[in-house]
């Protein structure tokens, strides 16, 4: 009896944590307005995903990604902006207070997500996927600071991670998404 109690109890243990991703695809988040979202939702689609906040120096970054993402949108390009309130309290808005913001200051239209941590012991899978070398198996990038931008590739790979000064209407910067998006 008691090694059956115990089988069980070990059965309900390991069944209830939730399995590492494999992928991209395998994550789950909340859209702004509170929405369950499977990154599968992405699948074959050059991402950008981006850590913003509404009181950052970096916080004009805004209208280049929304310009990017305008000028790539029909090209299988997408956006991702998860806000993060990690530095320096520099994201203390709530998700409708940060969805708001965004659409009437900059226009936004690509994705926004409900506030996350993007680094220390709350960071959310995503972030743990995209950061380290050993869950996405091409890049080791810790979150420096808010708009740091991961590039991910149509088969879900992570490419390449910008720091968050550099500006996607940088010409090299332009280049690369440009790359992976139109496969030139």
């Amino acid at each position: 009896m008691k090694i059956s109690f115990l089988a069980l109890s070990l059965y309900l243990l390991f069944s209830s944590i939730a399995p590492k991703p494999t992928d991209i695809y395998d994550i789950k988040v909340h859209d702004i307005i509170g929405n369950n979202v499977s990154m599968s939702k992405y699948k074959g689609k050059v991402l950008l995903i981006v850590n913003v906040a509404s009181k950052c120096g970096y916080t004009n970054q805004y209208k280049d990604l929304q310009a990017l993402y305008e000028e790539y949108q029909d090209d299988d390009f997408v956006v991702l902006g998860f806000p993060a309130n990690n530095f320096m309290n520099q994201e203390p808005k709530s998700n409708q207070e940060i969805n708001r913001f965004c659409t009437s200051k900059f226009g936004i239209t690509f994705p926004m997500f409900s506030k996350i941590s993007v680094k220390g012991e709350k960071m959310h899978p995503l972030y743990e996927y995209l950061t380290k070398k050993t869950e996405n198996g091409h890049v080791d990038a810790p979150i420096k600071w808010n708009f740091q931008k991961f590039l991910v590739g149509k088969d879900g790979k992570v490419i390449k991670s910008f720091r968050p000064a550099d500006r996607v209407n940088n010409a090299l910067i332009k280049r690369t998404i440009t790359k992976q998006v139109k496969g030139a």
